[in-house]
């Protein structure tokens, strides 16, 4: 199967709201880290006219820009949604039910991606709890499955805990939520329609001090070199802004995309497809199950391997790279894989379902 991968992150803060860095920063930290797209997302703010391609440190970036929005008014602020495909200011519509700010960001032909849907609270340092409330909203398009920075947050119920992390940054990163992984399932199962998955940090290179000691949690490229997601596009990318930025919305909108933690082994490479009597479907496609269907599993090293079927293991691999398996039942069929990295199991790739109807 012919596709051609991109290494895109969404959801990163910058000095236009309360992140630390300028996009300057940001788009030399992408060229080093081998991104190709990078995606900001700042607060009820839209900066305009700065899309584009970017020569960074001998490579090429290209810089999207959209919102994270949400009330204001709310304390602490809830309902945190991603607004990516948009080329006008959303914050208006942020106050009040969420799903008014949803129907804005379809209405613009944007795709609506809730954010850090677990995010719990830090008391120690009086950071409040900004978890998703409202799920009687409809249209939203996807969710954020992995957020960095709100599982740093989960790592740190003390000052020693902070510390100890804000050195081992390595160490920080274990997968996504096993709460946010059953609500993605459900979600699935419950709205009866793709709900597509991605990954970022919610960066914001935050400088922090506890008596002499001094960080940045975390530096943009640290995180850029960690929880990505890899978009297949049926194309590479061409340079032309326009055709590039709807080639990213596109592979977005279809799902054709998996979460990967590239920091202790690159995921690069990694596909997962169908084939079967109809064709052949893509991580993110439906499929129509006609007789039985062979998915395939590659990744670039072996790993443990799960296959999951609406939420449920249906079938485990201790260390595979490569798996052709024979399915007969409909459902969501998404994997993940775990590898051993820094003394223990963590999370390494999360793909996005196909669907067998």
């Amino acid at each position: 199967m012919q596709a051609f991968e991109v290494r895109y992150h969404p959801h990163l803060h910058t000095r236009f709201s309360d992140g630390h860095g300028t996009y300057q920063d940001v788009l030399q930290a992408a060229a080093r880290a081998g991104l190709h797209v990078v995606h900001i997302t700042d607060h009820n703010v839209l900066v305009t006219g700065v899309e584009g391609y970017y020569e960074m440190q001998g490579r090429r970036v290209l810089l999207l820009v959209g919102q994270e929005l949400h009330d204001p008014t709310l304390i602490p602020g809830k309902n945190h949604l991603l607004a990516l495909g948009v080329t006008q200011d959303l914050s208006p519509h942020a106050q009040g039910h969420p799903q008014g700010l949803i129907d804005a960001v379809r209405q613009v032909g944007g795709l609506a991606f809730i954010a850090h849907p677990v995010d719990g609270a830090v008391p120690f340092v009086e950071e409040g709890d900004f978890s998703w409330r409202d799920w009687d909203v409809e249209g939203f398009h996807g969710i954020e499955l992995w957020n960095a920075m709100s599982e740093f947050k989960r790592r740190i119920p003390t000052y020693l805990h902070a510390v100890y992390y804000a050195f081992h940054f390595h160490r920080v990163a274990r997968g996504p939520f096993p709460e946010t992984l059953a609500l993605w399932d459900r979600l699935i199962q419950e709205r009866k329609r793709p709900i597509v998955a991605i990954g970022g940090s919610d960066a914001h290179a935050l400088p922090a001090r506890l008596g002499p000691l001094k960080r940045t949690l975390f530096p943009y490229e640290w995180h850029f070199r960690a929880v990505n997601t890899h978009l297949l596009l049926p194309a590479p990318l061409t340079g032309d802004l326009e055709q590039d930025r709807r080639a990213v919305y596109d592979a977005l909108r279809q799902g054709h995309a998996f979460v990967g933690y590239d920091l202790p082994s690159p995921t690069d490479g990694f596909r997962f497809w169908a084939t079967g009597p109809a064709g052949t479907a893509w991580m993110g496609d439906r499929f129509p199950l006609q007789g039985a269907v062979t998915l395939h599993i590659r990744l670039p090293r072996a790993a443990r391997v799960r296959l999951i079927r609406n939420g449920d293991v249906v079938q485990s691999w201790q260390r595979a790279a490569s798996v052709d398996t024979v399915v007969e039942q409909p459902g969501a069929y998404r994997v993940e894989a775990y590898l051993r990295a820094w003394g223990r199991w963590r999370g390494w790739i999360f793909s996005n379902p196909i669907y067998l109807d």
